[in-house]
């Protein structure tokens, strides 16, 4: 939910940054991809899904693309603590089928996420607000 609301902030007409927006739209769309990875995965291993509510994002203004890309950086370090907490107890029940989807599936890739937003929070923070932001959203 959360880059879908920054998805759709940065496409507001007051906004307009549609860069940012086509972004954050990706990696909603990824996220929902991991979703339902892991659901097939918990399927084909005789598990039940139990759907419960999502909490809303914090926040429907993003500010800046330097902010939002800060909170998704924040968002992205908490998923991984997440999956290292996850993998830590597949290891500890010796599950080694979870622990390899998990090291397959998300870990390595986890870290590339986090790789990649910290080079744009570097990148805006170099060339600095309104040109760096303009910047980045003609990628």
């Amino acid at each position: 939910h959360t880059y879908l609301s920054m998805s759709y902030y940065f496409d507001r007409q007051g906004v307009a940054l549609h860069g940012f927006s086509k972004y954050f739209k990706k990696s909603a769309m990824e996220e929902l991809e991991h979703a339902e990875r892991l659901m097939k995965f918990q399927n084909q291993r005789g598990g039940r899904i139990v759907f419960r509510d999502i909490e809303k994002p914090d926040k429907d203004d993003w500010g800046t693309g330097l902010l939002a890309m800060e909170a998704a950086l924040a968002l992205e370090r908490r998923v991984n603590q997440s999956l290292l907490d996850l993998h830590a107890v597949a290891d500890k029940h010796d599950d080694a089928q979870m622990a390899d989807f998990l090291e397959a599936h998300y870990l390595t890739e986890q870290v590339e996420a986090i790789k990649e937003i910290a080079g744009h929070i570097r990148n805006l923070k170099r060339v600095g607000p309104g040109h760096g932001e303009y910047h980045f959203d003609r990628e």
